[in-house]
């Protein structure tokens, strides 16, 4: 694999995990819901934090943590359905898309209460975006293999939650599936070997539905998202 090659090939990137770990912890407690500036701003802050191959290791390890978390607590929603009710739910990482079908209104959506903390609006959103500037060096620090998986769960949650988790289309919501689609696109363009798209997207793409986005602040339209042709048109280029 290409990125082990690079990792083993002789220093060309040097890493300091006391500085990763001062970053993720700087992320983690400065920034989120608790913080007292708008989403989009503390967005600007952690991707401008997060610069060098250090903050993309950082970068990755939020993508893959906060879809790690999102599982195990989808997981245990799963678990708690099937003891109240009997009720069997399977969670399938590669496809969140038939849960949600069969269960939505029994389900909560799970980014924004993360044993990690991380908001999915602030710190996520930024991760994301280091890690789709930083596509074409990816694997210079990491296997860009899992990361991009990472990245599609979330967008497969994302989508989801819109249409069956309740989760409200505002503007900062539709930045981060925009983001979340420029970055797979970013990331599998620069590998040697990509996966192939999981069967979430592939659903999605066939479809050409424009919705309505809103206001973070009100009831106000204040733009329109056609996720099917955003990912046509980033994801098959």
């Amino acid at each position: 694999m290409r990125w082990l090659r690079r990792l083993l090939g002789g220093g060309r990137v040097q890493l300091d995990p006391e500085r990763q770990q001062t970053l993720l912890a700087e992320v983690r407690h400065r920034y989120g819901a608790h913080a007292r500036t708008r989403f989009a701003d503390q967005v600007d802050a952690v991707t401008r934090m997060l610069d060098g191959d250090d903050g993309l290791v950082v970068a990755a390890r939020i993508v893959s943590e906060v879809a790690d978390e999102a599982h195990d607590d989808l997981r245990a929603q799963a678990h708690d359905v099937h003891r109240r009710t009997g009720r069997r739910l399977l969670v399938h990482r590669r496809n969140y898309r038939p849960l949600w079908k069969e269960a939505g209104r029994a389900l909560r959506w799970p980014l924004f209460a993360l044993p990690c903390g991380f908001h999915p609006y602030t710190q996520v959103a930024a991760a994301v975006a280091v890690v789709g500037g930083g596509a074409t060096r990816l694997d210079r620090v990491t296997d860009p293999t899992p990361v991009v998986t990472r990245v599609f769960e979330l967008l497969d949650l994302t989508t989801a939650g819109w249409e069956y988790g309740r989760v409200r289309i505002d503007a900062d919501s539709a930045a981060l599936a925009a983001r979340l689609i420029s970055t797979a696109g970013q990331v599998l363009a620069a590998m040697d070997d990509p996966p192939r798209l999981p069967p979430a997207v592939r659903e999605l793409m066939r479809r050409n539905n424009i919705l309505d986005v809103y206001d973070p602040d009100g009831p106000r339209v204040v733009g329109r998202i056609n996720p099917g042709a955003t990912m046509r048109e980033t994801l098959l280029a």
